[in-house]
């Protein structure tokens, strides 16, 4: 029976735990934390968007960032098996929009709470420590040094995340023990993080949110990078909501490239129905203010910015607005463009792209190719995804993957 630790009781640490000892294996899971899961409690507003129901192909193609890394873990354990993993710990399971994958209660602590259950099941000790440190003899990986006492192991699966959410404990520990075997960290960054934007009237909007609204992301070459539909939300720095989140993980070069967002007020109307809609409105309400029109069209907070923009006098009735003034209300309706000038920090993303260097990873196992006895699991290592489930997906599949192998090695 092999010993293993586990370090890191987040979604991956959890994951490689239950799959361990699953395989026979005497488990040890360290977690500073008082409760497991801590950043899996918040994930999806609380409601925690466990995986998405999709194949490996699909998977694959919503991780921008080592991706293929992922092929042999994601083609033996997919979204449809996390679904069938949790719902045989006794969590129902729903598919909403875009194949994301929810608990039926929305309750992101059932998840957590079914996998502690296991956890206790399988009699996995569970100890409330901090790691200091590998123990590393002649080599190979054989146990953590903990705060107050040394863990001995035939293998150490570390699973510690990356340095987003520091509160949940995500303080960067893991790329500590990776370095002290050699391993290569990619230089952590955010991703699925706040966008920032030296534009004044994001801060002249702060706290407005947009709904059903259309964001497009265009590089500096006019290329578009990203386009989706949802919400977005105006603040003192830029601009964040899900659709910046989202768009965060698209716009990887800031150093390289420039880029700017354009956001369709009015997706549901193409450029004539909503020019058909400003002169019924202009004809209906000839004799208003231009600033009391705009009421009917945009957040009340957003109407002296339009005004700014179009440069029609606030005042102006709307029986007198001049079709080249309409034009202007028109585009800018239809194109709200924001600069960005970058995102916020690492600390306020949900997610950190960077880690432990695949290349230096059995992509089958997870296995260090530096250190015997060592494995990675989740975000640790440089690999990131795209909002809809993808990121806990990669948690699972490679938690699913080193657990396994690590139960299974020859000692």
């Amino acid at each position: 029976m092999n010993n293993i630790v586990v370090v890191g009781g987040g979604a991956a640490g959890m994951m490689a735990a239950i799959s361990a000892a699953r395989r026979g294996a005497s488990v040890t899971l360290l977690e500073p934390n008082e409760r497991l899961g801590k950043k899996l409690n918040i994930t999806g507003k609380g409601r925690c968007n466990v995986t998405n129901a999709s194949g490996r192909d699909e998977l694959i193609a919503h991780i921008p960032r080592n991706g293929k890394f992922l092929y042999s873990a994601f083609s033996r354990w997919d979204g449809r098996d996390t679904m069938a993993f949790f719902e045989g710990l006794g969590v129902p399971l729903k598919v909403e929009r875009g194949r994301r994958v929810y608990p039926v209660s929305d309750r992101s602590f059932d998840v957590s709470a079914a996998l502690e259950r296991e956890l206790r099941r399988l009699n996995v000790t569970l100890v409330r420590e901090r790691a200091a440190a590998l123990i590393v003899k002649d080599g190979a990986v054989r146990g953590v040094k903990g705060e107050r006492a040394g863990h001995i192991a035939d293998a150490v699966i570390v699973a510690t995340g990356g340095v987003s959410y520091p509160a949940t404990g995500s303080t960067g520990d893991g790329y500590r023990f990776a370095k002290q075997v050699g391993h290569t960290i990619l230089p952590p960054r955010g991703s699925l993080v706040p966008l920032t934007s030296d534009d004044p009237d994001c801060a002249a909007m702060q706290g407005l949110s947009l709904r059903n609204v259309t964001l497009t992301v265009r590089s500096k070459k006019n290329k578009i990078v990203f386009e989706e539909l949802g919400e977005l939300l105006f603040t003192h720095f830029g601009v964040s909501g899900p659709l910046a989140l989202s768009a965060s993980a698209h716009m990887r070069d800031f150093d390289a490239d420039s880029y700017r967002l354009s956001i369709d007020l009015k997706p549901a109307l193409d450029e004539k129905k909503l020019d058909e809609r400003l002169l019924r409105d202009f004809a209906e309400r000839s004799n208003q203010n231009y600033d009391n029109l705009l009421g009917g069209l945009v957040p009340k907070s957003m109407i002296p910015v339009v005004v700014r923009r179009t440069g029609i006098p606030a005042e102006t009735k709307a029986n007198a607005i001049t079709k080249a003034q309409r034009r202007r209300l028109l585009e800018t309706l239809k194109r709200f463009d924001v600069n960005v000038t970058g995102t916020r920090d690492v600390t306020e993303a949900i997610i950190t792209s960077g880690g432990v260097k695949v290349s230096e990873v059995d992509p089958n196992t997870m296995a260090s190719k530096l250190a015997p006895g060592l494995y990675f699991a989740g975000e640790v290592l440089d690999v990131d995804a795209y909002t809809g489930g993808y990121n806990l997906q990669i948690a699972w599949a490679t938690g699913r993957a080193a657990g396994e192998a690590s139960a299974q090695q020859e000692t």
